[in-house]
């Protein structure tokens, strides 16, 4: 019977036992439970007070920044000055090859930029203590950049003698890419030379199609008819001026009634009537000359075939030297001695038949009907063109030597310049003027290049001073040959002109406006694709 109790009291035992560990281990987690949630408020009443205390500080005592950096007496202006100094120093170090210095200035602005990002973060302004040590390790750092004669002056000498010496770079390079924009917009391609070769040798296999050009009975009533559209292009670019063509007769609204005079030179003269003969352009007129065949285009009538024969002129513009080597090198392009780009003084004398023609250049794109051209009134003017003096750049002084007497005492230097490329000429008037009288005058008094000396836009203004008659700038856009031009001035252009170096048919062009020329041609042509035009 006494086993029972004992039975009994032993249960007790683990019981009280249990109790003794169990009571201080809930102590125990009763107090980290507590430590645990007090730590917690605290991470989550931070973020509560930097809110209240960053609402008060918009509010009431925000850190403003214009005033901290105003103020003479304030810490951050002072780090932020030494930054700047530094930043010149870790130039100079690195140029004079002490990379050593030149990394240490960098990492204490680091630390000095740091020191700001905080203050700013905080939105409080730096105190002398928290920034003491900062300002004294920067000002060691600038001290030592002293003692390596890093001063003011000495960085001011070094910075003009890198400008000067980076200044005489970008010249250099300027000078060179000029003279390699120059070749490349010269140089002719081989896929154009392949289809004038191609062409020629076409025109004389087939005879065929001399027979189809000799056909013109009734072309010859058309050239003289003064109530068709006649428009002329003075080019030896085959694929270019068959553009032009293409896209005025696409973009007609009678291109039975336009008529194309082409006038090319000898060399390419059976290659242009072949293409023209072959292809067909909605029933437009197309006259092929070459101006070898204009026996009044001689040395005795026209100036610039007269100055040909001058010895300095030739080593000019086709030695490949100067005696002016500062003069640039399309100033002495060849080119501009070219017949084909001076007859355009001609036109009356190239077409005697004619009363009113509209000069076309060959890099251009037609995009609308031209017809409303022939019914302009040009207030017996002889020139209708687009004026260009929306820019300053583009009056008289840019292309006249007003130091000369003579340009000076006729010609206002403010007056208003214009664009060859899509030209209305009356021709009427221009015979009764002496139009080309005039351009004799300037020309022959140019043999020194004094009065200018680039291309035949400058005798033009000289000739056609006085003149001509400004025409709505949306019949001539200008400028997709060397620069960016404004959308919407493209959609609304009657003649695209793609004037400057970047031809759309060289692979210079510019290619966002490539394809406004490249939709006029027919690349699935026999021809062109055996060229390996694409």
């Amino acid at each position: 019977m006494r086993r029972r109790p004992a039975e009994f009291r032993r249960p007790v035992r683990r019981r009280l036992f249990s109790n003794v560990l169990w009571w201080p281990l809930c102590a125990v987690a009763v107090l980290l439970f507590i430590y645990v949630l007090s730590k917690g408020n605290q991470i989550e009443s931070r973020p509560a007070i930097s809110r209240r205390s960053f609402r008060h500080d918009r509010i009431m005592e925000g850190l403003n920044v214009t005033e901290e950096m105003l103020n003479p007496n304030s810490v951050a202006r002072q780090i932020s000055d030494q930054i700047s100094l530094a930043k010149a120093f870790v130039v100079i170090a690195k140029e004079s090859n002490n990379l050593q210095f030149a990394w240490e200035l960098s990492a204490q602005i680091r630390n000095s930029q740091f020191l700001l990002s905080n203050a700013a973060l905080r939105r409080a302004p730096l105190t002398v203590g928290e920034s003491e040590g900062t300002i004294h390790d920067m000002a060691i750092l600038l001290y030592q950049a002293q003692q390596f004669h890093y001063d003011s002056a000495t960085m001011i000498m070094r910075l003009k003698a890198k400008i000067q010496g980076l200044e005489e770079q970008m010249s250099s390079v300027n000078e060179k890419s000029s003279k390699y924009g120059q070749i490349a917009a010269e140089e002719v391609p081989k896929s154009l030379y392949c289809l004038g070769v191609r062409l020629t040798t076409e025109w004389f296999r087939d005879s065929s199609l001399q027979r189809k050009f000799k056909d013109r009975k009734q072309m010859d009533m058309k050239l003289k008819d003064n109530n068709l559209y006649h428009f002329c292009i003075f080019s030896d670019n085959i694929l270019a001026t068959s553009v032009v063509v293409n896209s005025t007769a696409l973009n007609s609204k009678s291109p039975e009634k336009v008529v194309f005079h082409l006038v090319t030179d000898e060399i390419n003269y059976a290659a242009m009537k072949a293409w023209f003969s072959m292809n067909s352009f909605r029933g437009v007129t197309v006259e092929v000359q070459k101006f070898e065949d204009f026996t009044w285009l001689n040395a005795s009538y026209v100036p610039v075939l007269k100055q040909l024969q001058d010895s300095e002129t030739q080593n000019y513009y086709f030695s490949g030297s100067s005696v002016d080597a500062r003069t640039p090198i399309k100033f002495r392009n060849p080119k501009y001695l070219s017949m084909l780009n001076h007859l355009r003084f001609y036109i009356p004398e190239v077409f005697p038949a004619l009363k009113k023609v509209v000069f076309l250049d060959d890099d251009i794109v037609v995009q609308k009907d031209l017809s409303g051209l022939f019914s302009l009134d040009l207030n017996n003017n002889v020139n209708g063109a687009v004026e260009t003096c929306m820019e300053t750049f583009h009056r008289y002084h840019k292309y006249l030597n007003y130091s000369h007497p003579l340009i000076r005492s006729h010609f206002d230097p403010d007056a208003c310049g214009w664009a060859f490329g899509m030209n209305v000429f009356d021709l009427v008037e221009w015979r009764k003027r002496n139009v080309t009288g005039i351009y004799h005058y300037w020309q022959e008094r140019n043999v020194d290049r004094t009065l200018w000396k680039l291309g035949t836009l400058p005798p033009g203004l000289l000739t056609f001073y006085g003149l001509t008659q400004p025409l709505d700038p949306s019949w001539h856009v200008l400028g997709l040959g060397y620069t960016n031009v404004d959308h919407q001035l493209i959609e609304k252009g009657a003649v695209l002109h793609f004037n400057g170096n970047s031809k759309p048919w060289l692979k210079i062009g510019i290619e966002k406006y490539k394809p406004l020329w490249e939709k006029y041609v027919d690349y699935t042509h026999p021809l062109l694709q055996g060229c390996n035009f694409h």
